[in-house]
């Protein structure tokens, strides 16, 4: 009677390692799978602060290079004074340009707002002109 009850007790004990053995495997499977990941983060963070990096030496490579002045032949300097003139020029007729379309929108918009109102007020002559005429009727009346 003793091997009976061992029996169900060895199956017992048998299943619980098996879930216990199951459940180790998921937790190391888990946890390296967060390795991973935590890994594959700090080789972005390391990716973006190489990138952030490499940027700031191109803008200081170009400010270094704007700032160094090539002696140019007397030409050119005439050709890069002229392109800034007409630059300047252009940008100039741009200015007076948006300000003639602002102000062109401004009249627009007034014109449209007195018309409105004008036809609003026409209207409300209208109704005050019947409404006179029926309190005229009922007085007669």
């Amino acid at each position: 009677m003793a091997e009976l009850l061992a029996i169900p007790q060895n199956i017992f004990l048998l299943a619980i390692g098996i879930i216990a053995l199951i459940a180790i495997i998921v937790v190391v499977v888990q946890w390296r799978k967060v390795r991973e990941t935590q890994n594959d983060v700090l080789i972005m963070d390391r990716q973006i602060e190489l990138k952030k990096i490499s940027m700031v030496e191109k803008d200081l490579e170009s400010k270094r290079l704007m700032e160094t002045t090539i002696p140019l032949p007397k030409d050119q300097q005439e050709k890069l004074s002229q392109i800034r003139k007409n630059t300047s020029d252009l940008m100039h007729e741009v200015g007076f340009l948006h300000s003639e379309i602002s102000e062109r929108l401004a009249r627009l918009e007034a014109q449209s707002e007195f018309k409105k109102l004008q036809k609003l007020l026409n209207e409300i002559e209208e109704k005050e002109k019947k409404l006179d005429k029926n309190t005229k009727k009922i007085k007669e009346e």
